[in-house]
């Protein structure tokens, strides 16, 4: 599902894996996680469980379904609920040309309304939880300088760890360390530092699987470690290449819902 073109840029500047044993460079993994294959499309229903920092926990419910359209990768979520969501929806397109940010919409029922997401909302927090509107998306490699800083064993995977600098002064983020997972490429642990180079939040991979030879990843959880505030995701009932039609991923069905 992830896109699966060649940067010939750095095959040329950098090459991939060397006869020789050569090492990866930090922009060469990030891509090799960009690019895994998690097939054409996919379909599942996701659990958002918000926990605040005195335990008390509030869950959500979500159908979700995502499709390679080959330039761009759709991905709407149905808000099942409780009732104060039910029906919300939104949508995010990935694409595949360099440079090209994400479009993101939200069907607000209330409102009767789909609205864009703007450039300047893409640091606003999704729906309460811990990720931010950026963070549902796809960020391309190319947006950030990678630097491979070790390679050490975590949670029993020998990973690779990178550290990604924005090419954007601007951006929401100073930088991320990832913890890569080899073989798998999975990013394993990730750490987001704000503007002022503090720990803000990390996310971590808490189970994925095999599922028809794709490596998915089924549960993860972000925690806000500056607000002591934590989302997990469930992900259920998952189903690959079970052909999902084009106009599930339109403003219409976004009105309509499930």
């Amino acid at each position: 599902m992830k896109r699966l073109h060649i940067m010939v840029l750095s095959l040329i500047l950098l090459p991939a894996i060397a006869i020789n044993g050569a090492e990866l460079t930090g922009l060469q993994i990030v891509d090799n996680v960009y690019n895994r294959d998690t097939g054409k499309d996919s379909k599942g229903n996701l659990t958002m469980s918000l926990i605040n920092s005195q335990g008390n926990e509030r869950v959500r419910t979500i159908k979700q379904f995502i499709k390679d359209f080959g330039k761009v990768e759709k991905k709407i979520m149905f808000f099942m609920s409780p009732a104060d969501v039910r029906n919300t929806s939104f949508v995010n397109w990935s694409y595949t040309e360099e440079g090209k940010d994400d479009d993101q919409w939200i069907y607000l029922p209330a409102l009767k309304k789909v609205k864009r997401i703007s450039s300047s909302s893409k640091s606003d927090y999704f729906m309460g939880s811990d990720f931010t509107y950026d963070d549902l998306g796809d960020r391309q490699p190319e947006a950030d300088i990678h630097k491979l800083i070790r390679e050490e064993k975590f949670n029993g995977e020998q990973c690779y760890v990178v550290e990604s600098v924005p090419k954007d002064e601007e951006y929401m983020y100073s930088r991320t360390v990832t913890w890569i997972i080899k073989d798998k490429w999975i990013g394993l642990k990730k750490e987001f530092y704000d503007e002022d180079e503090d720990l803000l939040k990390i996310l971590s991979v808490k189970k994925f699987e095999n599922i028809k030879g794709l490596w998915i990843i089924l549960q993860s959880e972000m925690v806000n470690v500056q607000k002591k505030h934590t989302t997990k995701m469930q992900l259920s009932e998952v189903k690959i290449n079970s052909g999902i039609p084009d106009r599930q991923f339109t403003e219409r069905m976004m009105k309509r819902g499930l």
